[in-house]
Formats: structure tokens, sequence, C-alpha cells
């Protein structure tokens, strides 16, 4: 069984920065790819970026690329996304998520992942 317990959201002003946490614990090794997705109201959940373990490569959505930072801590089992130059467009509820090895969807498909954590809410002010 895998665990996942985001941190970090809050309230920002537009062009500010927050860094979410992501604490991983169980039986990970059974994960190819963990990820950060999001979802505001009414919006279907969509990719933010994503880390693969083994290697540390990293994939970003457009729409935040050059932006945000994806990035893991192996000895403090955490992921983290580093959200730089914030705009209200990124008003959502983020959530952090881990795949398995029998995974066949695609990486950037919130139906690949298995494993999610319970939501940090971040909202970013004009």
């Amino acid at each position: 069984q895998v665990q996942l317990v985001e941190s970090g959201g809050g309230l920002v002003q537009a062009g500010g920065s927050l860094r979410l946490s992501c604490v991983v614990s169980g039986r990970t090794s059974s994960s190819l790819f963990m990820g950060w997705f999001r979802q505001a109201p009414g919006k279907e959940r969509e990719f933010v970026a994503h880390i693969r373990r083994s290697t540390g490569s990293t994939m970003y959505a457009d729409s935040v690329r050059g932006r945000f930072s994806i990035s893991k801590d192996n000895a403090k089992n955490t992921m983290y996304l580093q959200m730089n130059s914030l705009k209200p467009d990124d008003t959502a509820v983020y959530y952090c998520a881990a795949d398995s090895i029998i995974s066949s969807a695609n990486t950037k498909d919130p139906a690949r992942y298995d494993y999610w954590g319970q939501g940090t809410q971040v909202t970013v002010s004009s």
C-alpha cells in the first residue's frame, strides 16, 4: 500500500511562489512515475508535472513549464513542486500521485495513477 500526503498550499498573490510537498510512504518501489495534478472548480483534473522515480527525468505541462519545478528527495521520501511566478489561472486543488509498474495509460493521464493524496488548495489572487 502507498500513502501520499500533500502540504504547502495556501493563498498567494500573483507573481508569488509556493512550494508543495508530498510525503510518500508504503511500497513505492512498485511506482515508475510520480506526478502533480490539479483540478479547478468545474474542470477536469489536469496534468501539471511528473518525475520518473528511477532516473529523475521530468516532464511539465506547457502551461507551467519554466515556472514550476518538480523534484524529489529520496532520503526524506518526499516529492516537491516549486511554483514560481504564480498566476490566477494556477488556482486549483493540487494533488500528488503515484502510478504502478503495470499501468499502461499515458504518463500524463490521471487514469494511470493508482495512488493519490488528499489534495492541497492553492489560491492565487490578482
